[in-house]
């Protein structure tokens, strides 16, 4: 059986849980979260517990409570306290500015660079070379950071471009004569 299925996910008081036939609704107080589990994955619900099991005893089965248990614990702990993605411009006049729902670069390109944010992602830049990018759907968060990501990737010679505030670039030595 799938060990992180075996670990139950503890409600806190102000998350409602809906169990449907084959889907599960969170509602917190930073929104509402909808997502399929499919008919594979029993869902039992005691008093302020979720338990996951495996329908049967295939191995997808037990491959798919514990998947279905990491997303309702992502679910209801981005109702509750969201998620966030720190991005940092490493070069020479690279800057961020937000501006609503729109992200303004500029990374050394001849034109600038605006990205559009979808429903229910918020973009902060608390400095020029600082991008936070705050939301209650980890996987929506993590994909929005990934395609600023993409605009410049860090260069492995001298480092400039988009990185995540933990990512460490390890860099090239420069040829020799």
């Amino acid at each position: 059986m799938s060990r992180i299925a075996n670990n139950p996910v503890i409600l806190p008081e102000k998350v409602e849980i809906t169990i449907g036939s084959g889907e599960i609704s969170v509602k917190g107080p930073l929104g509402a979260l909808k997502q399929h589990l499919g008919d594979q994955v029993l869902v039992e619900k005691t008093d302020n517990t979720l338990t996951f099991k495996a329908a049967n005893n295939s191995q997808f089965a037990n491959a798919m409570s514990g998947t279905a248990r990491a997303l309702v614990f992502n679910m209801v702990t981005g109702v509750t306290k969201g998620w966030e993605k720190k991005l940092t411009l490493v070069g020479v006049g690279y800057r961020a500015q937000a501006q609503g729902d729109k992200l303004n670069l500029s990374l050394g390109f001849s034109h600038p660079v605006v990205h559009q944010m979808p429903a229910g992602i918020k973009v902060e830049t608390p400095t020029q070379t600082e991008i936070l990018i705050k939301g209650i759907d980890r996987q929506v968060v993590g994909q929005v950071a990934a395609e600023v990501r993409a605009y410049r990737k860090p260069e492995p010679y001298k480092g400039k471009g988009v990185r995540y505030a933990d990512e460490q670039i390890i860099l090239k030595e420069t040829k020799k004569k």
